[in-house]
């Protein structure tokens, strides 16, 4: 798996799993799917990602 799905599979997670601990929990959690789509929005822009940064000091290969 690439680093680039690998960070589209880790920010669909987290967005979806948002939702539902808004459904559940409190309407909060809804907090933390805009930072996760602002996140996207500001590496569409400057082709910077910090996940991609915390992914490379883990180890993940950015693959092809």
């Amino acid at each position: 798996m690439t680093m680039e799905h690998m960070i589209r599979l880790i920010a669909g997670t987290m967005i979806l799993l948002s939702i539902f601990l808004s459904l559940i929990h409190s309407p909060y959690w809804l907090l933390l799917t805009g930072f996760v789509g602002a996140n996207l929005l500001q590496s569409a822009f400057t082709k910077w990602c910090l996940m991609e940064d915390i992914l490379t000091k883990l180890g993940v290969d950015k693959g092809c």
